[in-house]
C-alpha cells in the first residue's frame, strides 16, 4: 500500500532529514492508491490499478537549491536522495526569489477523505460501466466513458519545524454518448470525494439524451445571443479568470487586473454586483487540503464581493516585496447561485441557446481576458421557454468579465471539476462563426 498514516509518513521524513546537511531542506511525499474503468462503442476496452509513492527533497545552501526524487524509502535510499539534492544545490545558480521553509504552522483538519471512496471495488467499477453501456445500447448509442477512483496522502516536513499531512479520496466520471449516425453528441462530468454522492445511471442518462436530443442539428447565423451556460461551459471561462487574481502579474502590469498608468483594480467593481466568489477549503461540497505546496495554511477567502475584486493572491515572496501578508491562490473556487433550475431558466428565455461545453478555450488578450473557443456536445435554439432544436457548434469569442457583465439570471449551484459554478444566463454572448464538429 502506497497511502501512509501521518504517523509513519513523519516518521520516513524525519530519517530523511537526519541525513541532511545543508542550510535548510523541505521534504514532500505523496503516495496513492487509484483504479479505472474504460469503455469505448459500448464495450469495456481497459481496467486497471495503479499504486505510486514518492519522496522529493529540495535542499539548499543558501539561495541555491536542488531538487531529487525518489520511490524508495529504506534508509540507503533515503540518505541517496537527499546527498543527490545538495549536490544539485552546490552546482545551482542563486535564485534572487528564494525563500527560506517555513517554520511551523497551523492547520484546520481537511474533509478531504471518505472511507467508502477508499474502498471502491473494480465490481464497483464494472457496475458503473454497465449502467452507462446497457441504457446507452438500449436506445441505440453509443457510449465511451472513463470512471477513475482514488486515495491518497500529502506530506511535508522542513528543516525549520513545520510538518503537515493530508489525506484525500476523489473520483471522476466522463462520458460521451454518441448517435449511432454519428450526428449527435452528449456528455457528462462528475466528480466527488464522497463517492455515495455519484449516481452513474443518473449522469449517463443526461448524456444520451443530450446525444438524441442533439442528432440533426440545424445551421443558424452567429452573432450575439442570449445564452445559457451550463457549469461545463462557463468553468472554463471562469478558471481562466481566477488565474488574473495574481498579484504580482497586476503589479507589473500584466494582467487584467492591472490599472492604466500603474497599480491594480482592487477594490474596484468588475463585474456584475450578484456576482461573489470565494474559495474554502473546509467547504463540504467541495472540499480540498488545508495547506498549500509552500506549507502556508490556506483559509476561506473572498475574491469577489458584490462585483468588485477583494483580494489578490500574494506568493511569499511577493509579499515580502510589498511588504504585506501572503494570500495563497486559491484551492478550489466557488461562485453564489440562486433559486432557479436549467428548466426555469429556459422556460424563462424567450429566445436564446443552451449552451452545453465548451472547450479548445484558447487566450486572444490577456490585458481584457478575451478568449476563443467552441461549443460542444449539445447546443440548442430556445424559442418561448422551449427548446425547438437542436443547432450546429459555434466558435465564440468572449471575455468572462464582459460575460459576468451582462448576467441576466443566476440558477443553482453545481459542483464541477472540485469548484461549485451556478447555470447562468448571459446577454449578448458572441459567437463569431460555425463549426461543422458534432
Amino acid at each position: 500500500m502506497a497511502i501512509y498514516t501521518k504517523e509513519e509518513a513523519k516518521q520516513i521524513m524525519e530519517k530523511a532529514l537526519s541525513f541532511s546537511k545543508a542550510d535548510g531542506c523541505v521534504i514532500n511525499m505523496s503516495g496513492s492508491e487509484s483504479g479505472n474503468i474504460r469503455y469505448a462503442r459500448n464495450t469495456v476496452t481497459t481496467s486497471g490499478h495503479r499504486s505510486n509513492q514518492t519522496l522529493v527533497v529540495q535542499s539548499n545552501f543558501g539561495k541555491k537549491s536542488g531538487t531529487a526524487t525518489i520511490d524508495e524509502f529504506d534508509d540507503k535510499s533515503l540518505e541517496k536522495v537527499v546527498r543527490r539534492a545538495e549536490e544539485l544545490a552546490k552546482l545551482s545558480p542563486e535564485s534572487p526569489e528564494f525563500m527560506d521553509p517555513l517554520g511551523p504552522q497551523t492547520y484546520d483538519d481537511s474533509l478531504t477523505f471518505k472511507e467508502s471512496t477508499a474502498n471502491v471495488s473494480p465490481e464497483y467499477r464494472a457496475e458503473v460501466a454497465a449502467k452507462s453501456i446497457n441504457p446507452a445500447a438500449a436506445k441505440d448509442v453509443t457510449a465511451a466513458g472513463f470512471f477513475n477512483d482514488s486515495a491518497g496522502f500529502s506530506a511535508m516536513l522542513n528543516s525549520n519545524g513545520l510538518f503537515a499531512y493530508n489525506k484525500s479520496t476523489n473520483m471522476d466520471f466522463t462520458v460521451t454518448m454518441r448517435t449511432k449516425d454519428g450526428t449527435g453528441s452528449g456528455w457528462v462530468t462528475r466528480d466527488y470525494n464522497d463517492i455515495t454522492q455519484f449516481d452513474a445511471a443518473e449522469a449517463s442518462k443526461v448524456a444520451i439524451d443530450k446525444a438524441i436530443m442533439s442528432s440533426k442539428a440545424k445551421a443558424i447565423e452567429p452573432g450575439k445571443y442570449t445564452v445559457i451556460l451550463e457549469p461545463a461551459a462557463s468553468v472554463g471561462l471562469l478558471g481562466n479568470m481566477g488565474r488574473a487574481f495574481d498579484a504580482r502579474t497586476a503589479d507589473e502590469g500584466r494582467s487584467f487586473m492591472s490599472k492604466e498608468g500603474g497599480g491594480t483594480k482592487l477594490g474596484e467593481k468588475i463585474v456584475d454586483e450578484r456576482v461573489n466568489i470565494w474559495s474554502d477549503p473546509l467547504d463540504p461540497r467541495v472540499p480540498t487540503g488545508t495547506w498549500d505546496g509552500s506549507g502556508q495554511p490556506v483559509k476561506k477567502m473572498q475574491w469577489i464581493e458584490n462585483g468588485a475584486v477583494k483580494n489578490l493572491a500574494y506568493s511569499r515572496y511577493w509579499a515580502k516585496e510589498k511588504g504585506v501578508n501572503p494570500v495563497p491562490f486559491p484551492s478550489n473556487f466557488i461562485m453564489e447561485g440562486g433559486d432557479a433550475s436549467l428548466e426555469d431558466l429556459i422556460k424563462d428565455t424567450k429566445k436564446g441557446i443552451l449552451v452545453t461545453r465548451l472547450w479548445y478555450i484558447r487566450g486572444v488578450d490577456p490585458q481584457t481576458l478575451l478568449y476563443t473557443g467552441l461549443t460542444r456536445d449539445g447546443t440548442f435554439y430556445i424559442e418561448n421557454g422551449k427548446i425547438k432544436h437542436p443547432v450546429k457548434n459555434f466558435r465564440f469569442n468572449e471575455s468572462p468579465i464582459i460575460m459576468l457583465n451582462n448576467l441576466e439570471k443566476l440558477g443553482k449551484q453545481v459542483r464541477i471539476d472540485g469548484n461549485l459554478v451556478p447555470y447562468m444566463k448571459i446577454r449578448d454572448f458572441t459567437f463569431t462563426s460555425l463549426s461543422d464538429a458534432v
